[in-house]
C-alpha cells in the first residue's frame, strides 16, 4: 500500500458467499465500503456493510430476506501488510454476525401450507 487514504466500494452478491463452506446465506445484495490509511506510523480499514442476504426462515423454511447493515474497522496489528489485504473473511464474518439468532417472517408472513403442521 502506498501512504495515504484509498476508498474502495464493491458489490458482494451470492457468488460471494457460494466460496464460504456452509454459507447459510442463499442470496444477497450488498455494497461494501471500504476506507484504507496508511503512514509511516499506523495503518488500518474502516468497512461498512449495508443491503440485504437471503436465508432460509426457521420456521417455515422459505427464502426470507433481512436487511444487513454493520461495520468494524481494523488497525495495525490486526493487518498483514506483508502481501495482498484481503477481507473476504471479515465482511462474512461481519455480515453473519450481524444477523439475528432467530430468522423467521413477521407473524403471519409464514408459508401457512408448512406452518399448519407446527400446532399438532
Amino acid at each position: 500500500m502506498k501512504p495515504g487514504r484509498s476508498r474502495y466500494e464493491w458489490h458482494a452478491g451470492a457468488e460471494f458467499f457460494e466460496k464460504f463452506e456452509n454459507s447459510e446465506v442463499l442470496d444477497a445484495d450488498l455494497k461494501v465500503d471500504a476506507d484504507f490509511w496508511f503512514d509511516d506510523y499506523s495503518a488500518g480499514v474502516k468497512c461498512s456493510i449495508e443491503g440485504t442476504v437471503t436465508v432460509t426462515c426457521d420456521r417455515c423454511l422459505e427464502d426470507l430476506i433481512l436487511p444487513v447493515s454493520t461495520e468494524f474497522e481494523l488497525e495495525d496489528d490486526e493487518l498483514d501488510l506483508s502481501q495482498d489485504l484481503d477481507l473476504s473473511q471479515d465482511v462474512y464474518d461481519f455480515t453473519i454476525i450481524s444477523l439475528p439468532l432467530q430468522r423467521t417472517h413477521p407473524d403471519g408472513e409464514c408459508n401457512e401450507e408448512t406452518t399448519k403442521y407446527l400446532s399438532k
